[in-house]
């Protein structure tokens, strides 16, 4: 729901046709400010699965492509290249790396603090899980960036700077997704 709000506010619309005078830099600032943030809310808490993530690529390229009048069947332009232009304009921006960082950063947090979010987070749940296979779950995703179990991860964010190289490193988007089907 929240990928087709941002979409609707920003990329449907763009604001390059608006005026052809304003520099893409500036339309570019304006998606991030006016999208972005509505985009991102509790971002925290999502799980990212692979599907989510293909999701959340898609709708930052439609924008991309959108702001800088590319059409998708006209204008034989790759992604690549729509990310260089849009790394020249304004620097590199990857709304799954903010994603990964937030969801670290607060993982983090809360993991030093002694609240509710921590009790609930590191509490635990009668029974098994069900048969077949498992839905990834938030925890599994903590775990598959950082490499570590979550009994290492709470060690290591007790010291801030520590936890902020992990979070650095780890954080980091692969920029594709490897086709895990044949078609």
């Amino acid at each position: 729901m929240i990928y087709y709000i941002s979409f609707l506010l920003f990329c449907q619309r763009p604001l390059a046709s608006l005026n052809k005078n304003i520099a893409i830099s500036s339309t570019i600032r304006l998606l991030r400010s006016l999208v972005t943030s509505i985009f991102l809310y509790a971002c925290e808490s999502w799980t990212l699965a692979a599907d989510t993530e293909r999701r959340i690529r898609a709708m930052e390229m439609r924008c991309y492509r959108r702001q800088l009048g590319i059409s998708y069947y006209k204008d034989h332009i790759t992604k690549e290249e729509v990310r260089r232009r849009i790394e020249n304009a304004i620097g590199p921006h990857d709304l799954l790396t903010i994603v990964r960082q937030r969801k670290l950063k607060w993982y983090g947090d809360t993991t030093r603090s002694s609240g509710l979010a921590k009790t609930i987070m590191q509490g635990t749940v009668n029974g098994g899980r069900r048969r077949g296979r498992q839905k990834k779950r938030w925890d599994d995703n903590i775990r598959e960036w950082t490499g570590l179990e979550l009994r290492n991860t709470s060690r290591k964010d007790e010291d801030r700077e520590e936890w902020k190289a992990v979070v650095k490193i780890s954080s980091a988007a692969p920029r594709r997704i490897p086709n895990l089907r044949k078609r």
